[in-house]
């Protein structure tokens, strides 16, 4: 078996954005604010938008696409209740940010999108709440040709806080599970239905790879007996419902993964080899391993550490340590001070 933990590590540095990307989408989130607010300052008076971001960014599950692009989470909230439709304010929302980059602002389903070409887009969520004060009322959604929907960001985050490790390990997973989904040729659920299936089914082990592999075998086994992902809170929606991918092409890709997984955990003692089998799913931000059997040598080195510990060390003529022939290694004092 070869021992991955190590890569997994350097795997979920890779995931970040740059400290440059962060700041400029910072900078493009908080333009985009005064745009909106201006606007309506200027169009709608009655109007005073106040924000709050969520999403992967708030929730440190965002990852950086193969593409080498991220998407920002920028809810537009309005107290209390307009009188106009949700479809409405959102038009308005559109309409301030219609300049802010070449490419025309989109008007979808549950936000305005933002682009900003090659390099990120911020979705612009709107919502409406009857008093700005009373943080247990869930705020209501807009949704293009539908109206408004309950939707609590805020009281998903605090569940996902919940449901957090002390290790960071869920967190960590959340963002493999993405990176693989992002990796695929074919649509795959989005990263909200893997947040909610990490969370429900993993299964934590000291080593990512192992928690990994076992936290897919698990995803698997509850997606085959129903194939739902109802959100834990408002709206407690079906994630799945409206999913327009393939169920085959999702399960293959799951028993794909696993069955490599399987192979690089249990199987494949050259470490290298290990991580072509892990790039062919998570992509080329996994880092390639160390063309040896690391698991034996760790196993060497606690054997040497164990000869020290029980004073059964030696020295052979080049200093090197071992247990069988040479000279006693003589104690010393040394504890690092």
């Amino acid at each position: 078996m070869s021992n991955c933990h190590n890569l997994f590590q350097s795997f979920n540095g890779n995931l970040n954005i740059t400290s440059s990307k962060k700041k400029s989408l910072m900078k493009s989130r908080d333009k985009l604010r005064d745009r909106i607010r201006d606007h309506f300052a200027e169009k709608h008076p009655n109007y005073k938008p106040k924000f709050r971001g969520q999403g992967s960014y708030s929730m440190k599950t965002m990852i950086r696409t193969k593409d080498d692009t991220c998407d920002l989470d920028n809810g537009v909230y309005f107290f209390p209740k307009p009188s106009e439709t949700g479809a409405t304010l959102q038009k308005w929302v559109k309409e301030a940010v219609e300049d802010a980059t070449t490419t025309p602002p989109q008007h979808r389903q549950k936000c305005i999108r933002v682009i900003y070409a090659g390099d990120y887009h911020i979705d612009l969520p709107v919502y409406y709440k009857v008093s700005d004060s009373n943080d247990s009322e869930n705020p209501h959604l807009a949704v293009r040709n539908a109206d408004w929907s309950k939707s609590d960001p805020k009281e998903f985050k605090d569940w996902f806080n919940d449901q957090k490790d002390e290790k960071g390990q869920l967190v960590r997973i959340v963002r493999y599970l993405k990176a693989w989904c992002d990796n695929r040729s074919n649509k795959m659920p989005n990263g909200l239905t893997m947040t909610v299936l990490a969370s429900r089914h993993i299964q934590k082990n000291d080593r990512d790879d192992i928690a990994l592999r076992d936290t897919l075998k698990q995803i698997k086994l509850n997606l085959q007996l129903s194939w739902s992902c109802v959100m834990p809170t408002t709206p407690q929606d079906d994630l799945l419902e409206n999913y327009t991918g393939s169920e085959d092409y999702f399960f293959e890709s799951i028993n794909a993964f696993i069955k490599d997984a399987n192979k690089a955990i249990d199987d494949e003692t050259n470490q290298l080899k290990a991580s072509k089998l892990w790039q062919k799913h998570l992509g080329s931000y996994f880092p390639d391993g160390e063309d040896k059997d690391v698991d034996k040598q760790a196993a060497s080195l606690l054997s040497i550490a164990n000869t020290i510990l029980n004073k059964d060390a030696k020295l052979d003529e080049r200093g090197r340590i071992q247990k069988e022939q040479g000279v006693d290694h003589k104690p010393h004092r040394n504890y690092g001070g």
